[in-house]
């Protein structure tokens, strides 16, 4: 009996010894696995350089530029200018008033804006030229006319006549691009084929000369813009042109992340003018003043920091007739938001004479909305120059001597210039220090800013259409 109870108790510690043995060898292995899952360490890669699986922000975002890029390469195309100078090479040429020409390549690109031909670039791209030759993208090559030119905006239009109908990039609202988007800069720098960058809207309302320029109004983009691309194309992901790409700011003459446009809406603009009127029309607001700031508005005695604080109303004015007083401070135009003083001469440079903008002031904390025709520039039509009166050429005299530049001498009471070197009214003076005379208002300016004493060199097309020139001592 002892001895089957001993029996029996063995079998029941080794049933239990392998009931344990069991649970042991079955359930330990699936927690320890579950252990190393969670406890085995993350490993972040630091460098992604070479890794082809990386995208850029864009990509990732669902942006692409292939659209955009297939619409516009072949509407921007290489601009090459020769400018032909005659300076003397030698004492007896100074002496004789005479030298032998030289001539100089001056290059850009330009943005075909309808299919007849029209090309839109930068009046620096094609300043002083005697000559501009303008390539397409698949290399066919033509000779364009000038049709006009804005210098305050740095806008030119050009013209070729081709046997077919080109591509062009419509205009797109620069008004409505948005800082943070993004948009491509088109070139053709190297008269081989477009070149497309990327980059996104910066700032709008840019100032480069904080304020000297009254029509400066830039978009600063960060998208590559070098020597060359002047004249191309700044365009957002639907391929519409939101700006004319035309300076860049750098120490080194590169670009190192600062590029500006023209924006569209002020170019169009230009544009029309010149097919309409043959030069651009400015709608004046009628105002003087400058931009609100922490330290201009402590003087003023405000607590306004950003708009445009009206100084002075000039009379007879759109603004003085509208009502708009001195010490106003204009806060929109329209529904364009007033922050400092380029915001309001780039909206305005987008009006005509004859527009009205609804100017929202800011008069004793209330804000009150004003209703202003703009009115148009006066024309200066004459300038005195040594006692010479000049006039801006009439259309026929244009023709006739086939320029669009120049001022024609009507009176000459200088004896020296009468007598000794012949220059008698229905002479044109065509430039001033080899640099071309525009209009009767751009030579005030220079005779304003410099005076009649840095006058070195006049040259003038004589009334049987032959170039003169004379320098003085």
């Amino acid at each position: 009996m002892k001895k089957f109870a001993s029996l029996l108790l063995v079998s029941i510690l080794g049933g239990v010894i392998s009931i344990g043995a069991y649970k042991f060898f079955s359930d330990s292995p699936e927690k320890v696995e579950q252990a190393s899952v969670f406890e085995q360490p993350t490993l972040l890669p630091t460098n992604f350089v070479n890794n082809p699986t990386k995208t850029s922000n864009a990509a990732n975002a669902g942006i692409d530029f292939t659209v955009a890029a297939e619409k516009t390469i072949h509407a921007v195309v290489h601009v090459k200018n020769k400018i032909t100078t005659v300076a003397p090479r030698s004492i007896w040429d100074l002496y004789n008033g005479t030298g032998r020409p030289q001539t100089q390549i001056g290059t850009g690109s330009g943005v075909i804006i309808t299919p007849d031909g029209h090309i839109v670039t930068n009046n620096h791209v094609i300043k002083g030229s005697n000559e501009i030759q303008v390539t397409l993208n698949n290399n066919k090559n033509y000779i364009a006319k000038l049709i006009g030119t804005d210098p305050s905006m740095d806008i030119a239009l050009l013209k070729i006549e081709a046997d077919e109908e080109l591509p062009y990039i419509s205009f797109g609202d620069s008004d409505n691009a948005k800082i943070g988007e993004w948009v491509l800069a088109v070139g053709n720098p190297f008269n081989l084929t477009s070149t497309v960058t990327a980059g996104i809207i910066s700032a709008k309302g840019r100032d480069l000369n904080e304020g000297d320029n009254l029509s400066q109004s830039f978009i600063q983009t960060d998208a590559a813009v070098n020597p060359g691309n002047s004249g191309g194309a700044l365009v957002n992901t639907d391929g519409e042109l939101i700006g004319i790409n035309t300076a860049i700011t750098s120490q080194t003459g590169s670009y190192i992340g600062y590029s500006f446009a023209v924006p569209s809406n002020i170019a169009q603009k230009i544009v029309s003018d010149l097919l309409e009127y043959g030069d651009v029309q400015r709608g004046l607001l009628g105002v003087s003043g400058g931009s609100l700031n922490s330290v201009v508005a402590e003087k003023l005695g405000t607590e306004e920091t950003q708009g445009f604080y009206v100084s002075k109303v000039f009379t007879d004015s759109g603004a003085e007739k509208a009502g708009i007083k001195a010490g106003d401070v204009i806060k929109k135009l329209d529904d364009v938001k007033v922050s400092k003083f380029s915001d309001l001469s780039g909206y305005l440079s987008s009006k005509r004479p004859g527009d009205v903008v609804n100017v929202t002031v800011l008069r004793e904390g209330n804000y009150k909305k004003i209703p202003v025709e703009l009115k148009k520039e006066k024309v200066r039509a004459s300038v005195n120059l040594m006692n010479m009166k000049l006039e801006n050429l009439n259309k026929e005299d244009a023709k006739k001597f086939d320029i669009n530049y120049g001022l024609k001498v009507v009176d000459n009471k200088n004896k020296q210039l009468f007598y000794d070197l012949g220059i008698t009214p229905g002479y044109v003076l065509v430039e001033v220090n080899g640099n071309k005379v525009k209009s009767a208002k751009a030579l005030q300016e220079f005779i304003d800013s410099y005076g009649e004493d840095k006058v070195k060199i006049l040259a003038f097309i004589n009334p049987k259409g032959q170039y003169e020139r004379f320098i003085f001592r």
